[in-house]
């Protein structure tokens, strides 16, 4: 399982550069991001280098966040390569909260980034299925 972090973040002019900055200045690397908007606030998620580091510096810097366990899983670079993951899932009657995708930045591999409430089970499952989870 990965550390996610997730920021709170209003929806106006400058607010992704301000979360940017904080992390620049911090010496964090983002790995993979995804944001989430409503009208007037959004949901930035984030995958980083040192995860405990930035959910410090951000909360010092007055951001409403939070760390999650999500799991991440490999998948072939092929049509259908999600939807066969899913339908396992599916199948072991596993519930995903919510999916984005990023990739490996090692090995160029797209990876499924996936929350749920039932992450060691889904994380054991995947595992067992022969699927690499980072």
């Amino acid at each position: 399982m990965l550390k996610q972090l997730s920021i709170f973040a209003e929806n106006k002019r400058g607010a992704m550069n301000g979360i940017t900055k904080v992390l620049k200045d911090n010496e964090i690397d983002i790995v993979t991001l995804v944001t989430n908007d409503s009208a007037e606030f959004g949901i930035v998620r984030l995958i980083v280098d040192n995860p405990e580091k930035a959910h410090s510096v951000m909360k010092d810097a007055g951001y409403l966040c939070r760390l999650d366990l999500v799991t991440a899983v490999e998948m072939k670079d092929e049509y259908g390569s999600l939807n066969n993951i899913l339908d396992s899932i599916t199948n072991a009657y596993l519930n995903i909260d919510y999916i984005y995708i990023s990739f490996n930045r090692e090995t160029a591999v797209p990876v499924a980034i996936m929350k749920s409430n039932d992450e060691d089970d889904l994380d054991s499952y995947l595992l067992g299925k022969g699927y690499i989870v980072l």
